[in-house]
Order: structure tokens, then sequence, then C-alpha cells
């Protein structure tokens, strides 16, 4: 199965109404990581609210309003620290949550102005053409990872 045979839509399916909205990442620090994805990906703040001890957070990309980033952080007790990647192999190593991905236009353009803002590049831009895709891996500042996805013509 490629991406251009994708199956049909399963209207039928009691769970026909699921789309995607947002993933979640904890943070040790929730105002680092709030600053980080504002200044760094030109995230906006969409919302802010208390839950139990902790402070959350929706982000979004520039121009998306379909997709958000739900920063988790603070309370007590913190999170247990993650390992920092420095190679995208090493990370697949772990079992869980991995990673979310962002589609860009120009994958080569976008790692550029990253690495001029102080981003951490994991993995630099590479080809996978079994899903038609450049792609490139970035890391938080607290060692979470972000796809960068461009799409082949």
């Amino acid at each position: 199965m490629s991406l251009n045979q994708v199956p049909a839509h399963n209207n039928a399916s009691p769970f026909a109404s699921m789309k995607g909205h947002h993933v979640a990442v904890r943070v040790p620090d929730f105002e680092a990581a709030k600053r980080w994805y504002v200044e760094k990906l030109d995230f906006r703040v969409i919302h802010e609210w208390p839950y139990a001890d902790q402070k959350l957070a929706y982000v979004g990309p520039a121009t998306d309003d379909g997709f958000y980033v739900e920063l988790l952080g603070d309370g007590t007790p913190g999170p247990i620290p993650k390992p920092v990647y420095t190679d995208l192999g090493d990370s697949l190593r772990l079992a869980g949550y991995h990673h979310f991905c962002l589609n860009v236009a120009d994958i080569e353009a976008t790692v550029a102005e990253l690495r001029r803002r102080g981003v951490t590049i994991v993995t630099e831009p590479f080809e996978l053409p079994v899903i038609q895709r450049r792609l490139a891996f970035l890391a938080d500042p607290f060692g979470n990872l972000i796809e960068l996805a461009q799409v082949l013509a």
C-alpha cells in the first residue's frame, strides 16, 4: 500500500467522527517551554489553564488552527527527565511516544532558519521515498523530538 492509494474512508464506523486535535508534551519548565515554542517555532499561545498543580497550554503553529501541542508543565513532583538524543537511531530504541510531525513547504529553508535560531537539529534533511517525504528531526530543550516533513513532488 502506498500513500497514493490510501483506503477509502469508513463512514460506517462508530468512530467516523474522530479527527486529530493535539499531542501533549510533558515539560519540566512550563514557562521556558512556552517561550521556546513561541520564539523558536513562531507558535501562538492559543489557550492556558490550570489543572491540579500543573499549568497547561495549547500552542499552535503560525497558521494552523487544526493542530495544537498541549504543554503540561510544573507540578510536584516534576517529570522524570528523558534522554537527550543526538542521533535518530538511538531514539528509536525507547518504547512509547517518539515524536510529532509538522509539514513544511521547504525543509532546507526551515532547517536553516531553525539552526539560525539556535535549535538543535538531531537529523539533517534526508529523503524517504517510500512515504514520498523529505524529513528532518529537531529537539526542544527538554529532548522532545519533532519531525519536519516536506512532501516530495
